[in-house]
């Protein structure tokens, strides 16, 4: 389709009133330089939650109305929109579908996965759950626990109305709901860092006037004392790592399987040296959702693993310590087998990613997180 790397899709779910709205006006207001493109997908005729983000994203944003994204039959409308905003004028980073609060999941999730788009890829699912309304939620929707087994990131909103106790009640019973190692965000008014979802762009586009991410800034400098313990971002702490040693695979994926839920995102390029694997290998997690995504090194580019770690509550020197005996002295003596584990998780032109990721969607808890073999 083009040149460019395939766009991230993030599915962004939660039943009615959880506050997915709040949590993607939270994005697009602190987007900075990124271009989102956005697919609302409403219950009913009249789309109240397009017409709340349509100020934001402009012409970036379609919108699917009078039922249920994961209703269609086959996925073309889906397609059609997202081959719209994958189109190269849009130079879109992310695309985010906010489902509606009564989709199914599992179904968006298959529907993403099994798309022959090659400028799109799925880039994982977030549900939001309303942590004061969490136990009338389960009761009037049983699927909660299915929707919850699906999640790659799990974002608990409303966290200020509810105190320290019952906060710590509910994180438990979403730990014995979700897969293992699925992280747990807290938030309040849907305020969580858009780092942990995607990369922030410089600032760049303003042309004689003020932008909006301009505008906002300048409401933020009038109407805050910057006081930044009640930013989203003082919550989390990121690890950089730098390695000019190439990375063992098994031991990195070894690694990926054991990062504590904390460590809600990853993103960089790993360079292993394993013979017919030269390449950079971009990795991108969100949650346990995972990826890699072999590209070419630029002409005199160096060989390097470059790493971001983006967590809350992780022990940082514990990750680099990690991170370090990784490092692989011959990778040129390393056979393909070593390679196993890292290719699972790349979509490769003789299995086509809707094949391999299908059955991934159909049982995530499982296929995600389970032993690895040659890991």
């Amino acid at each position: 389709m083009n040149s460019r790397q395939p766009i991230p899709v993030v599915v962004l779910a939660g039943f009615l009133g959880s506050g997915k709205t709040t949590v993607l006006n939270h994005l697009l207001a602190h987007r900075a330089g990124t271009r989102i493109g956005v697919v609302v997908n409403d219950f009913g005729s009249i789309e109240i939650d397009a017409m709340s983000v349509a100020g934001q994203v402009g012409d970036s944003m379609v919108s699917l109305g009078g039922g249920c994204l994961c209703c269609a039959v086959d996925g073309s409308e889906l397609d059609a929109y997202l081959e719209k905003l994958a189109a190269p004028a849009h130079r879109i980073d992310v695309i985010v579908i906010e489902a509606s609060g009564l989709a199914e999941p599992q179904e968006m999730v298959r529907m993403l996965v099994a798309n022959e788009n090659p400028g799109i890829r799925y880039g994982g699912m977030v549900e939001v759950v309303d942590a004061a309304e969490f136990d009338a939620t389960r009761s009037r929707h049983p699927e909660t626990d299915r929707h919850l087994a699906v999640a790659d990131l799990v974002v608990l909103n409303k966290t200020d109305r509810v105190d320290a106790a019952e906060r710590a009640r509910i994180e438990g019973l979403l730990a014995s709901l979700c897969a293992p190692g699925i992280p747990v965000v807290g938030a309040d008014h849907g305020r969580i860092d858009p780092e942990l979802l995607f990369d922030r762009r410089p600032w760049t586009e303003t042309r004689g006037q003020l932008s909006f991410e301009d505008l906002l800034a300048e409401a933020e400098d009038h109407g805050h004392d910057h006081d930044h313990s009640s930013h989203a971002h003082a919550a989390y702490e990121s690890v950089e790592f730098v390695s000019a040693q190439a990375l063992s695979p098994r031991r990195f994926i070894d690694f990926l399987d054991r990062r504590p839920a904390g460590l809600y995102r990853i993103k960089g390029f790993v360079h292993f040296g394993v013979p017919g694997h030269g390449e950079k290998y971009e990795v991108h997690a969100v949650g346990r959702f995972l990826r890699f995504s072999p590209q070419p090194w630029g002409r005199g580019e160096p060989r390097l693993s470059q790493l971001v770690l983006i967590g809350s509550g992780t022990d940082g020197p514990g990750l680099l310590r990690e991170l370090d005996a990784c490092r692989e002295e011959a990778p040129h003596e390393l056979g393909p087998e070593s390679m196993w584990g890292v290719l699972r998780y790349v979509a490769r032109p003789a299995e086509p990613e809707g094949e391999a990721a299908e059955a991934r969607a159909e049982a995530p808890a499982e296929t995600q997180d389970e032993p690895r073999a040659g890991a």
